[in-house]
């Protein structure tokens, strides 16, 4: 099996630089694990790399599809895969990097999207059937076919209930009872998967000094051009961290003050959720920026690493 290397970590933590300087180290390539860096247009919301930044590294995945378009973990595997095809045929290492946990996970572990993929059509009228009776109404619909999920998931949750759902629409099975079905890490690659971590503190004191610089660089004005273009609320795109905000306070729904403190408050949250996410799968070696003097001290430890992994 040939080699994948995994770098990830939660929003502002500094994936970008380390990751570039470990593709110029390891011979790589890098596969964008972003849901928001998939998007055109969406720029300064999203930290996306820029060309100068890329310093010669080809970066995939970035700028693939207009921010109207719907994506998911299904067709970004698909795209991820005939990447990591192209690199290694140029006899380079393919690096995934980013923060989308259920895009990375696509990849290193066994999951059946063609199965049980989707219903558009059911997922719609479960939205419409949220938005009428409310989140509790469909929630609770669960608890007559899948009593572990309507226990797990919360409410507020609307996304993964009505994936809950649609599984048991389309499989006649329970989440659990389809995850159990697959042998989740029969994956044809070896993977090398580091976690980048901090002081917790510093890391929210990172996050919030990114959306002081986002909204200088002129993230209002980006959100502006996007609601020219048509984007809207409804848009998943949209619905991200700083997007969806900043949309709040161009229709007047929210002060600017207000906008700001729950940008930065969601990506805080944001990033403590990945962290959670990222702590489910054993295979990640974590490494804490804080014990490092430099950057380049981080790119010799994971290198070191890579080496200690394939003895």
């Amino acid at each position: 099996m040939k080699d994948l290397f995994i770098l990830a970590g939660p929003t502002a933590v500094g994936k970008t630089d380390i990751s570039i300087s470990l593709a110029k180290r390891l011979n790589g390539e890098i596969i964008s694990a972003d849901s928001m860096q998939i998007y055109k247009h969406m720029d300064i919301g999203s930290a996306k790399v820029k060309h100068m930044e890329m310093k010669g590294i080809k970066h995939y995945l970035i700028d693939i599809v207009e921010p109207w378009d719907s994506f998911s973990a299904a067709e970004f595997k698909e795209h991820a895969e005939k990447a990591i095809e192209e690199i290694y045929a140029k006899n380079k290492l393919p690096m995934v990097v980013g923060g989308t946990g259920l895009y990375i996970n696509s990849l290193i572990y066994n999951y059946n999207f063609t199965e049980a993929h989707k219903d558009d059509e059911y997922r719609n009228y479960l939205e419409i059937l949220a938005n009428e009776k409310g989140k509790e109404y469909v929630h609770n619909l669960l608890k007559e076919v899948d009593i572990e999920s309507y226990n797990k998931i919360h409410y507020n949750n609307l996304k993964r209930v009505i994936r809950a759902l649609e599984v048991y629409k389309l499989t006649g099975k329970t989440m659990s009872e389809y995850s159990a079905e697959q042998d989740m890490y029969n994956i044809p690659y070896n993977i090398n998967y580091f976690v980048l971590n901090m002081d917790r503190a510093k890391l929210y004191e990172r996050i919030d000094k990114r959306v002081d610089i986002m909204l200088e660089k002129g993230l209002i004005e980006e959100v502006k051009k996007l609601k020219e273009m048509g984007c809207n609320e409804n848009m998943q795109s949209m619905k991200g961290i700083g997007y969806k905000e900043v949309l709040y306070y161009l229709q007047g729904n929210i002060t600017l003050d207000e906008m700001i403190y729950l940008i930065k408050k969601g990506s805080r949250n944001y990033a403590k959720r990945q962290l959670t996410w990222f702590r489910k799968d054993k295979r990640a070696i974590w490494i804490n920026k804080d014990e490092f003097s430099s950057d380049e001290d981080i790119v010799n430890s994971i290198i070191k690493k890579t080496k200690e992994v394939k003895k």
